[in-house]
């Protein structure tokens, strides 16, 4: 059985390019509340313009309820929407994609 990739439909993100993080927030009670981020860096390598992920934060009190699932799920899709190259730094995310393959072609060639 394949595992649901965003437990949170309700979880938006949004990308703060100035502080080079894409934010998770979900309103709960009636409250919208931050969960947590993704840090990263836009670099060129070999002509191609990378992002570069390098951290999975989720704040404490929102830990282990499937938010940096939630997260990752939803930066993932939207470089693939943007059909944009990235590379990995943080461990999380490593092992998404050896959950969810598919988004591995999307991945920047080490160089």
């Amino acid at each position: 059985m394949e595992q649901k990739k965003n437990v949170h439909p309700t979880a938006r993100m949004h990308l703060d390019a100035d502080r080079g993080r894409a934010e998770l927030w979900d309103t709960l009670d009636g409250v919208d509340t931050f969960i947590g981020f993704v840090g990263f860096a836009e670099e060129t390598i070999g002509g191609q313009q990378v992002t570069r992920l390098q951290h999975t934060i989720i704040s404490p009190a929102h830990g282990r309820k499937g938010y940096a699932r939630s997260l990752v799920t939803l930066l993932l899709d939207h470089l693939a929407a943007q059909d944009a190259r990235f590379l990995s730094e943080c461990s999380y995310i490593d092992d998404y994609l050896h959950r969810h393959p598919e988004y591995r072609r999307f991945q920047a060639p080490v160089s």
